[in-house]
């Protein structure tokens, strides 16, 4: 089955903890990359995501490493909407209150 990886870069104002993790991230930028497989047997090119990770780099002690850590698209909007004050607490995809941020 055909694979393919893109790259983009996302901004991030204020801190935020990516669910599933416990430690906050800082405000900044990061590289979201986003696995997907063809569909076979279509009569035009389509594809599913099969996975999103995002990159987080290493600070102080952990200077020079690289984790990628998994998420979900829905998780990734949900914190952005969050970050740029367009998603509200209440809405159906907000995070729980343990994963909130000011």
């Amino acid at each position: 089955m055909a694979m393919r990886s893109t790259t983009s870069t996302v901004t991030f104002q204020h801190p935020f903890v990516l669910s599933g993790y416990t430690d906050e991230l800082p405000a900044g930028d990061y590289d979201v990359t986003v696995h997907e497989e063809l569909l076979e047997g279509l009569s035009f090119a389509a594809y599913r995501r099969t996975a999103t990770f995002l990159t987080v780099r290493g600070r102080g002690r952990r200077a020079g490493r690289v984790e990628l850590r998994s998420t979900s698209e829905r998780d990734l909007e949900t914190l952005l909407g969050l970050d740029r004050g367009t998603a509200t607490q209440n809405s159906e995809t907000a995070l729980s209150p343990s994963e909130d941020f000011e």
